[in-house]
């Protein structure tokens, strides 16, 4: 199917749910799926809720309010308060599957509340070809997944995105902060923080894509190969602050940035497990 097709057949898929709640983040996809709902079922069949919590980044969340207005979506917060679950925070190879089963039971319990006939996420094509024990919590509480019902991937998404232009379209991916927190290290509020004013401190140096990985004492930060001279150059002053954040080593990944790289020590029967 050429994009194009693939945008008409959205749009059947969605008519076809009526009043839908969104889980909402402010990303790529899930704005792009918010703006899409809109423009089919009308912004009163529409509500984005998105995640308030210490593992969003503050910035991310205030941007994704604000967008959310501008499409003129009715959006609420919701606290998922998963830091509580010692099946979350003790931070297994399963992680995400308890982050993502409280924010759907939330969702799940609000649409039921307010009459909104099905609960929508932006998961899409490519995302069924990467270690995401979430999408196994998309399967236990029966959460729509209209983009990869569509057969989009994320290149599409983003061609689409620019064609609405939506200021998304091209903007990194950014998963959730605890996504940085190496398998085994108990997650916590103050860990989270760390990485975010880590990343913060970075892209306030002219960085676009990367992350800052938490190994306990040690920040392993991973950017593009072209960028790795850049951060050399700035090593003093970011080791300054990082090490003010709490880190006592500062490291540089030589593979450069790459998606999910803390999901390399997990053996393949761990991931088989937990999809």
């Amino acid at each position: 199917m050429t994009v194009d097709e693939k945008y008409k057949l959205l749009g059947e898929i969605l008519k076809k749910l009526g009043k839908v709640l969104i889980a909402y983040s402010g990303g790529v996809d899930s704005t792009f799926l918010l703006k899409t709902c809109i423009d089919t079922l009308g912004s009163k069949n529409v509500l984005a809720c998105i995640a308030a919590g210490p593992s969003l980044p503050k910035s991310q969340l205030d941007r994704a309010i604000e967008l959310a207005k501008d499409m003129q979506a009715a959006v609420e917060t919701v606290e998922p308060n998963e830091l509580a679950d010692k099946a979350y925070w003790a931070n297994e190879a399963d992680r995400c599957f308890h982050c993502k089963s409280h924010l759907f039971k939330i969702l799940k319990h609000l649409a039921k509340e307010k009459g909104y006939n099905y609960v929508l996420c932006g998961s899409n094509l490519d995302d069924y070809d990467d270690y995401r024990p979430g999408n196994k919590a998309v399967k236990v509480f029966d959460i729509q997944c209209p983009l990869a019902e569509a057969q989009m991937t994320k290149k599409d998404i983003r061609q689409l995105s620019r064609k609405l232009n939506l200021p998304t379209a091209d903007i990194p991916a950014s998963p959730c902060l605890a996504s940085r927190i190496s398998y085994g290290d108990k997650i916590t509020e103050h860990k989270l923080s760390q990485v975010e004013q880590a990343e913060e401190f970075l892209r306030s140096l002219g960085f676009v894509e990367f992350r800052v990985r938490h190994h306990s004492q040690t920040a392993r930060i991973e950017v593009h190969d072209a960028d790795i001279a850049k951060v050399i150059t700035m090593r003093k002053k970011i080791a300054e602050k990082l090490k003010s954040l709490g880190f006592k080593f500062v490291a540089v990944d030589l593979e450069g940035f790459r998606s999910g790289s803390l999901n390399e020590i997990l053996s393949q029967e761990e991931k088989n497990k937990n999809l």
